[in-house]
């Protein structure tokens, strides 16, 4: 792979209705960024579309892939298992492409011991911090989950948060907009940063 076609992976973490995939869709959108779809075993919400939004597969289908060593990172989040397809993302870098990945903590970490050479030179990581109160708010007003869940998501979160040092970048989260703004200035700094590494 040559170096000077190699794009910049992001990966961007933080608790689940801190407005993570959202950043990283309009990013996309906006032409800043390839988006590398990850697998999971959960069901399809509604909307979401497979090969679009996730590759949804069973857990036998997901266990093989295990096997056979294609997760550049895997983990079991909410009782569901999420992994990232190391080819997929490899091929985007390839490409010259810029690469978000929405993953938690667990995955970050993973991804951040890789020992792949081209993986380790694109790396760069932000945590998306939301204070309890507001994600709270956030997650009650998104109406798709059962208090169990919620209740299951804000306790996630506060160990997601104890480990927000680990982060090369922190975004503390405010309002969408400001939010975007500071997101895409944190994106073209590590676009100049790849430049002067190749």
């Amino acid at each position: 792979m040559s170096s000077k076609q190699l794009g910049t992976l992001l990966i961007v973490s933080g608790p689940s209705g801190c407005g993570k995939t959202t950043l990283c869709r309009r990013a996309e959108k906006d032409g800043l960024t390839g988006y590398s779809i990850s697998c999971t075993t959960r069901a399809p919400r509604p909307g979401e579309v497979n090969g679009v939004d996730y590759f949804f597969l069973t857990q036998e289908e997901f266990d093989s892939r295990v096997a056979t060593g294609d997760f550049l990172e895997h983990a079991c989040v909410h009782g569901n298992h999420y992994g990232t397809l190391k080819s997929e993302v490899l091929r985007l870098l390839s490409a010259g492409k810029n690469v978000v990945m929405d993953i938690d903590v667990q995955g970050a970490a993973s991804i951040r011991a890789c020992q792949d050479p081209e993986i380790r030179r694109a790396y760069a990581d932000v945590y998306i911090h939301v204070p309890s109160e507001e994600l709270e708010h956030r997650l009650r007003g998104r109406g798709t989950d059962a208090e169990e869940v919620i209740l299951l998501r804000l306790h996630n979160a506060a160990i997601e948060d104890a480990r927000r040092d680990e982060y090369q970048y922190i975004l503390s989260s405010a309002e969408r907009e400001a939010d975007y703004a500071r997101f895409k200035a944190l994106l073209t700094s590590l676009g100049m940063r790849t430049q002067l590494k190749r």
